[in-house]
């Protein structure tokens, strides 16, 4: 179609032989880019004036940070594991969750194609599903406090897991799988030992990663009322008491740095 609009330019070779050069496509992309932002501005009401003139305020509240407030860690500790258990909990038993899903919604591995394509709509609808509204949703269900939150990284971690994993089962070398299968093993036995090996790095290094992550979302999980962090750090910024918000952020940093640290190191043995 591009092409069809704006013609290939004839650039004559030294040799007198004339080629046709495709016409670039970056003037049509910034066009669609500036349009696009145009009609975000307007939708948003998004105003960089009133950016300028209130950006102060919030290098205000980081300087209201500091220094933190010492004493507060006291204070930390359990909504700090309560995070953590949130967290663990949730990461462990979604990335489990998302073999089987992974599993039914691999072409490659399921014949069925309505199979395929209820769990892949499953997984898919899960991921359009923000961790803050499932966690809300789930407080409702199951009541304020870490179980709602551990039930919305759950879900998160079902669907981002399951989701990179089915990808890998589909880009696997089946010639190992149907080579088992010709010898008289199972479907299942097939999978074990032909697809299983192939996929389980990326499966064990994607499940720490979005453990990585998770520490990070069920911070802020609290502002729903699902625990951990974000319940004190919700209650610190309403009474405005900026300096034990600050000794919370220290603390949550430092963890998740540790957690992070601890993570690539494994992950760089996986791959």
């Amino acid at each position: 179609m591009y092409d069809k609009l704006f013609h290939p330019k004839k650039v004559v070779l030294p040799n007198g032989k004339v080629v046709l050069e495709k016409r670039s496509r970056v003037p049509f992309i910034l066009l669609i880019i500036i349009i696009v932002t145009y009609f975000s501005i307007r939708f948003t009401d998004f105003n960089f004036k009133v950016l300028v003139t209130h950006i102060g305020g919030f290098f205000t509240i980081i300087g209201q940070m500091i220094p933190p407030h010492w004493s507060y860690i006291d204070k930390i500790w359990n909504p700090l594991f309560d995070t953590l258990k949130m967290s663990l909990l949730g990461s462990l038993i979604g990335a489990v969750l998302a073999l089987p899903f992974a599993i039914l919604s691999s072409s490659n591995i399921i014949k069925s194609k309505i199979v395929v394509a209820v769990f892949k709509i499953i997984l898919s609808l899960l991921r359009t599903l923000p961790t803050l509204v499932s966690a809300l949703i789930a407080t409702f269900i199951f009541g304020l406090g870490p179980m709602a939150g551990t039930v919305a990284i759950l879900l998160f971690t079902l669907s981002y897991v399951g989701k990179l994993l089915y990808e890998a089962i589909e880009n696997v070398d089946m010639g190992s799988f149907e080579a088992m299968e010709s010898i008289g093993m199972t479907r299942i036995q097939a999978f074990r030992y032909a697809v299983i090996p192939q996929v389980l790095p990326s499966y064990l290094s994607q499940s720490l990663f979005c453990f990585e992550g998770n520490v990070r979302y069920a911070a802020i999980l609290g502002y729903v009322g699902a625990g951990g962090l974000g319940l004190i750090i919700n209650e610190r910024i309403g009474w405005r008491d900026y300096s034990s918000v600050g000794m919370v952020i220290l603390v949550l940093v430092v963890t998740v740095y540790i957690i992070e640290t601890i993570s690539e190191h494994f992950r760089k043995k996986l791959i």
